[in-house]
């Protein structure tokens, strides 16, 4: 067989499965609820916070809605477990949806009191350059996820509202077009298919609306456009962050972020360190998918990334405390799908793409568009009516606000640097930012990730000290990750992966899931913590046993 020069990943990368959507009847002893989130982040307990509140003024005013069950269901084992981010954060969502709170009362770590941007050059090199308007970050915050993901979960319960850890969902039940409900994933299924000891069956819930606020890469929004027949104007494009919490010896004083190096030119990206606290820093790194190399390995730029002085300096003597990834929609206005909601349907947060690349932000587009979907179906329920047309006023919501006027301008900043690379990017993105996003004109048309060819390259050498630097399973070690070894695969493979293809599948897994062996692809899908990469350029993810994957305290 010839060695390939390039490989496209779409070429092996198969299609959806089926079984995402089934149109059957639900289980005769279906659970009842009203309405559904699918996915416990901030989309998911924002708007089921928002409905709550919603209800229950309408209920104190002499409404008759009359009690409403509410459920949000989450695949972790615990809310945040699955929810990691940079995060700097801005409060103007979280001050919409609890007006009677200061910001002292948020789950925040810190104010942005200082910032830094470096231009990183061969060697690690840096030179620091003046702070982009899209990245000034005066009157955000810093903060984890994951703990703005449990405070949510509180104040949800609180309210009343049922939240439903370790139930991730297989497929969204439909009749017709109308989506009527949900079907949980089973436990205990052996890996030949057997049922173990501990087997739990499918569980049937119905519901008069479903939200899906899955997050990144959903899979039952990805089956349900597909149905449906909705695109946006351009595919969706991802990134894949890497990222480490440590504890140094060093305090931060301010948070960084860098261009440039150990990136090719021709990959779109950066990194970031952030002080949670004076000696507990963040330290990551994003990369867009549309790399051109099949051995670029976004695990191993982070630990390149930290050999550098300007990161060596706070972390070297301290520790490595927790670790983990995920990928980020990036594709921006053009690529939001040009309808997100449908009969008894709707799509919020990063499932919906609702992030702006150029600011590094997604969070409060994440809960605003979960604050607008409650509002949404609260008129609905109102109106005793769930269908295509009341479900409207969501988008109407979305398409007023600046969550779309936020990414209109900066419409084109991010497909400038797939067109264009690091330095020519830079020049067109520099022009978009004063123009407001009137240059160049028009759309820039894209390609997805799983579109572009990546070169076949050699791989680097890269040996892990332990200390600075870590190997990918070490790290997994450290997502606290402790899925079961006997699980079935929930990846789905093509058929017929070369091995350039299956080594392309090695670097892009941050995790350890793949491996070559005697030139076969193999899968270690114990070792998964659901960042979603693999759905992008590589075997599809799907739903798999609840409380499987990462267990993150402080992303």
């Amino acid at each position: 067989m010839s060695r390939r020069l390039k490989v496209v990943p779409s070429e092996f990368r198969p299609q959806l499965p089926a079984e995402l959507i089934v149109r059957e009847p639900l289980d005769a002893e279906a659970v009842p609820m009203d309405v559904v989130f699918v996915g416990g982040g901030p989309a998911g307990l924002a708007g089921a916070i928002e409905l709550a509140r919603l209800i229950t003024q309408d209920t104190e005013s002499g409404g008759t809605l009359g009690e409403t069950q509410i459920a949000v269901l989450e695949k972790a084992s615990g809310l945040g477990e699955h929810s990691l981010s940079g995060a700097v954060v801005n409060p103007r969502a979280f001050q919409e949806l609890f007006p009677e709170m200061q910001i002292a009362d948020f789950p925040f770590r810190a104010p942005v009191t200082g910032e830094r941007v470096y231009f990183m050059m061969g060697g690690g090199r840096a030179q620091r350059i003046p702070a982009p308007p899209t990245m000034q970050n005066h009157g955000n915050y810093i903060a984890s996820l994951s703990e703005i993901v449990r405070w949510l979960g509180e104040k949800a319960e609180g309210m009343g509202i049922n939240i439903f850890t370790g139930f991730p969902v297989a497929s969204l039940v439909m009749e017709e077009d109308k989506v009527i409900g949900v079907r949980t994933t089973p436990t205990g299924v052996m890996r030949d298919g057997s049922h173990g000891s501990g087997y739990t069956p499918p569980t049937d819930i119905s519901a008069r609306v479903t939200v899906l606020s899955e997050g990144t890469r959903g899979s039952l929004a990805q089956a349900w456009m597909q149905d449906a027949g909705i695109k946006g104007d351009n595919p969706q494009i991802f990134a894949l962050g890497v990222k480490e919490i440590w504890e140094t010896k060093k305090p931060l004083d301010a948070i960084i972020h860098t261009l440039g190096w150990p990136l090719p030119n021709d990959a779109f990206g950066g990194s970031f360190m952030y002080p949670l606290e004076p000696n507990l820093v963040a330290v990551g790194i994003v990369v867009g998918m549309d790399y051109r190399q099949t051995t670029l390995d976004v695990h191993q730029l982070l630990q390149k990334l930290k050999t550098s002085p300007l990161f060596r300096e706070y972390l070297e003597g301290g520790e490595m405390v927790e670790w983990g990834a995920k990928t980020i929609p990036e594709g921006g206005y053009y690529a939001l799908p040009k309808k997100r909601y449908g009969n008894g349907v709707i799509i919020a947060g990063d499932a919906a793409g609702f992030v702006e690349v150029a600011s590094l932000k997604g969070v409060h587009y994440a809960m605003q568009s979960g604050i607008f979907a409650a509002r949404a179906i609260f008129d609905a329920l109102k109106n005793d009516d769930v269908c295509d047309n009341t479900m409207a006023r969501y988008d109407a919501l979305v398409n007023s606000s600046y969550i779309t006027s936020d990414l209109k301008e900066r419409r084109n900043m991010r497909l400038a640097f797939q067109k264009g690379g690091l330095y020519m990017g830079g020049i067109k993105a520099s022009l978009m930012t004063l123009t407001k996003g009137a240059f160049p004109g028009g759309q820039i048309h894209s390609e997805s990730d799983a579109e572009a060819p990546k070169d076949v390259t050699a791989e680097e050498p890269f040996v892990p000290d332990g200390k600075l630097t870590f190997s990918k399973l070490d790290s997994n070690f450290k997502s606290g990750n402790a899925t079961r070894d006997t699980i079935p695969s929930h990846l789905v493979v093509g058929s017929d992966i070369p091995p350039e293809a299956a080594e392309m599948y090695v670097h892009m897994c941050p995790a350890g899931v793949y491996e070559v062996v005697d030139g076969k692809l193999v899968i270690n899908q114990a070792n998964c913590i659901d960042c979603k990469a693999t759905d992008v350029i590589g075997p599809r993810w799907t739903p798999r046993e609840g409380e499987s994957g990462p267990k993150y305290r402080l992303m």
